[in-house]
């Protein structure tokens, strides 16, 4: 049943990225964008299209990704939430939906993106943290270095060093506004907030990372790479289960205590994982 009037709904979504081609809609491939459409079309009787604030890759995960879409159905915009949930498969979630005013836009009205990646550094593999980080075991990393390396990151850069082949992205300059690296017991976190990413951006930079942190890359010479956007240089990629998009920050955020909880969540799950 519907009505003549439309509305702009957010969702917040959660999403394990193991056997997702990433976010956006591919043909042939299996994506969480196209997962979700398919539901909501279903329910609207007609193909309604997901607006997302980024697009995460192949076997990326998401703790708080946020999409919209235009519908003039008559469920309530806080109940779409269990409606979608109730048809979905158990690796994504809906956390949260709520209606946002209609020039309200996941992508354009983001001020920043937040993404973590996890880094695990036991000698012996642990199954329940698998499919959540990086098992780099072969040399001892220096978490500092790492973080010395990133601050000359933050501010208004240009970080053509760090994007994959196939971008459509018309320029690569953005913002970096926060860059941290910390150990916690066995694992090295890296988590940067910045205006937007480059297309394969994160996992570029935490390859280059790895080898400051296990002083094979000087940190001069690391910078030296992505402010002359030696490209040729970045030789590989840090694989994607140890990346995770963890939040979105909007002027106006309509998930406000979302995301205070978000982050409390993120806290007590570290230090849940830690003692495993």
């Amino acid at each position: 049943m519907s009505s003549s009037s439309s509305r702009r709904v957010a969702l917040a979504i959660q999403y394990l990225g193991t056997h997702y081609y990433g976010w956006q809609r591919q043909p042939n491939h299996r994506s969480v964008q196209q997962t979700i459409e398919e539901v909501i079309s279903e329910i609207c009787g007609k193909p309604t299209v997901l607006h997302s604030a980024g697009r995460t890759d192949t076997g990326v995960h998401a703790a708080a990704q946020v999409a919209h879409f235009d519908t003039s159905s008559m469920i309530p915009p806080h109940k779409w939430e269990k409606v979608i949930n109730s048809y979905l498969p158990d690796d994504i979630l809906i956390w949260r939906s709520m209606e946002v005013a209609s020039d309200w836009h996941a992508r354009f009205s983001a001020t920043w993106r937040r993404y973590r990646y996890t880094i695990y550094t036991a000698a012996s593999p642990n199954l329940f943290v698998s499919r959540f980080s990086w098992h780099y075991y072969h040399d001892r990393l220096d978490e500092s270095l790492i973080h010395q390396a990133l601050q000359p990151m933050i501010g208004k850069q240009d970080m053509a060093a760090f994007q994959r082949a196939g971008s459509s992205r018309p320029h690569s300059r953005l913002e970096l506004q926060e860059a941290l690296c910390w150990r916690d017991r066995d694992f090295v976190h890296i988590e940067v907030q910045a205006s937007g990413f480059l297309y394969g951006m994160i996992r570029l930079l935490v390859g280059q990372l790895v080898d400051v942190g296990r002083s094979s890359l000087a940190i001069a010479d690391f910078t030296n790479i992505w402010q002359q956007q030696r490209r040729t240089e970045v030789k590989y990629a840090a694989p994607p289960q140890g990346l995770c998009l963890l939040s979105i920050g909007y002027a106006d955020n309509p998930f406000i205590e979302l995301a205070s909880r978000q982050q409390t969540l993120s806290l007590k799950a570290n230090q849940a994982i830690t003692l495993i």
